[in-house]
């Protein structure tokens, strides 16, 4: 017997002892989960749901998909963004299909949105049952600010000071023009240039973060 249910906004047909990929539900592996979402079972069609059914399952494993890379280019204006993403999913083994109304087994001990809704513990409760912690100030990475629209990007040298870029190999004409643009006009700039300044360079300019750091080590032999 088969069944069809509804689960983080998907339909998946399934049977006792298999194994599906479905958006992340709450729970630790082992838990076992109750679906009641069920669409259809064997020949039995639900309005929407089919009355009384419902599927168990256990969860095998909480896990991240594997990396989706999102390029974005926009031609002629200095941009590009790279940015990756992990889909989080819960694999579940389906225990039961059952319908009339019957009950599993195995009693739940997980829960996903369409069953239960987690307790929440009063806050005196909650107080007396936790030690008190010595509040820490969360930990900020730093990052660079993002530039201002049409500002170029760091502050020219004082008094017109500029090199010859193209002694750079890898720097042509057009990447000194651009570079020029942004206020990068000296091989001490380039030699100077922090971690958080080249993700910056690499977030709004036209060249990649190892390009950067291979003209660092060249500049820093010139400047």
């Amino acid at each position: 017997m088969f069944a069809v249910i509804k689960t983080g906004g998907k339909q998946y047909s399934v049977a006792v002892e298999d194994q599906l990929k479905v958006e992340k539900l709450a729970g630790e592996p082992g838990d076992i989960i109750e679906i009641n979402e069920v669409l259809m079972v064997g020949n039995t069609i639900g309005a929407p749901l089919v009355d009384g059914a419902m599927v168990t399952a256990e969860i095998v494993e909480q896990g991240r998909a594997r990396k989706v890379i999102a390029f974005k280019k926009r031609r002629r204006q200095n941009s590009r963004r790279t940015i990756g993403h992990r889909q989080h999913y819960t694999l579940l083994q389906i225990s039961e299909i059952l319908t009339d109304g019957k009950k599993p087994s195995k009693k739940a001990t997980g829960a996903t949105k369409a069953t239960k809704a987690p307790k929440v513990k009063p806050a005196k409760e909650e107080a007396a049952a936790k030690p008190a912690k010595k509040a820490e100030a969360p930990k900020e990475e730093k990052k660079a600010a993002a530039p201002a629209a049409g500002a170029p990007l760091f502050t020219a040298p004082a008094g017109g000071e500029k090199d010859k870029l193209t002694d750079i190999k890898g720097i042509g004409p057009v990447a000194e023009k651009q570079l020029n643009e942004q206020g990068i006009m000296t091989f001490a700039q380039i030699a100077a240039l922090t971690d958080a300044e080249i993700v910056t360079v690499d977030e709004y300019m036209p060249f990649s973060a190892d390009q950067i750091n291979d003209w660092k080590v060249q500049a820093k032999d010139k400047a």
